[in-house]
């Protein structure tokens, strides 16, 4: 028996809505790596990680203090809270440390390969079942990072490690999220901030540079857009099978392309559009088999 006309309408309507909070959440991504990238060519990436986090714990603290702040300090596998939360903070500072030295389009190239990595660590992290199709699909997209890594061509050096730490950094930070299911995003959020206000406590005062008013507006905004895009996503998330929103991240590496050369005069080499094709190829197939590793958020660069 199929469903009524209404139903399919409104189904459909919904995941329309769910494609278009996605889109909206990349783009609000990528415009805050843009935004990073023109920021950390003046300004230490400890010091951009320093303001960018106090906005959003601004935003935060309302809702904190509305239920008393109870729910902060009663957490599920606190060890682990704690390495999320370390994880979380190094992966923003190689990324910014990145994109002051590499194309942005390149940065982003490596964040994609996430579920990929992500991939590789489930069995033994997270008890998940990966069979052979998998593998060859892991295996395929390490190969595209190696490519984007250009070893003999004279592109490879520390900000491509720095780069590549980042997203590895990113995918545990993935899994580890995954392991702590039952804690609620208010609450991995607010750590997750509080962890990147003390990292540039501790890095960014080395290197302060006192900023302008628009300066400082910009570094501010880049941690309240992280939120909204966080939020656009999560949102995307419950109106669509994650099966036809979560590739829609691989847009991210169309507008860092875009936005590097409209900015930066950023040239994408050869070398990093045929791993990235790689890359992409090879979590487009991890998805078609059926398997979720990485129905995660894009790549939080930035």
């Amino acid at each position: 028996m199929s469903a009524p006309n209404w139903l399919r309408r409104t189904t459909a309507s919904t995941i329309g809505l769910g494609i278009a909070m996605m889109l909206l959440g990349d783009f609000l991504f990528a415009v805050n790596d843009i935004v990073g990238k023109w920021l950390v060519a003046t300004y230490a990436a400890g010091q951009v990680l320093l303001v960018r986090s106090i906005a959003p714990l601004i935003v935060l603290l309302p809702f904190v203090i509305r239920d008393g702040g109870r729910s902060l300090f009663v957490l599920e596998r606190p060890r682990l809270q704690l390495a999320r939360v370390v994880t979380a903070t190094a992966e923003l500072l190689f990324f910014y440390t990145a994109v002051a030295y590499l194309p942005l389009a390149d940065v982003m190239t490596f964040y994609l390969a996430g579920p990929i990595y992500v991939a590789a660590v489930s069995p033994w992290l997270l008890g998940e079942r990966v069979d052979r199709r998998q593998w060859l699909a892991i295996a395929a997209g390490f190969a595209g990072v190696v490519i984007v890594l250009a070893p003999s061509g004279g592109v490879f050096g520390w900000p491509s490690l720095v780069s590549l730490a980042g997203a590895l950094c990113y995918a545990m930070m993935v899994v580890q999220s995954r392991q702590l299911r039952g804690t609620p995003d208010k609450v991995l959020v607010f750590w997750q901030t509080i962890g990147a206000l003390i990292g540039g406590l501790v890095t960014g005062p080395a290197h302060w540079l006192t900023p302008t008013l628009v300066d400082a507006a910009l570094l501010a905004m880049l941690g309240v857009v992280a939120m909204l895009a966080h939020v656009c996503i999560a949102r995307s998330l419950k109106l669509a099978p994650a099966a036809v929103v979560a590739p829609i991240q691989y847009s991210l590496l169309l507008w860092g392309i875009l936005f590097g050369y409209l900015v930066f005069g950023d040239r994408p080499r050869p070398t990093m559009l045929i791993g990235a094709a790689i890359i992409i190829a090879a979590g487009l197939a991890l998805y078609r088999v059926g398997r979720r590793p990485a129905v995660v958020e894009p790549a939080e660069v930035g």
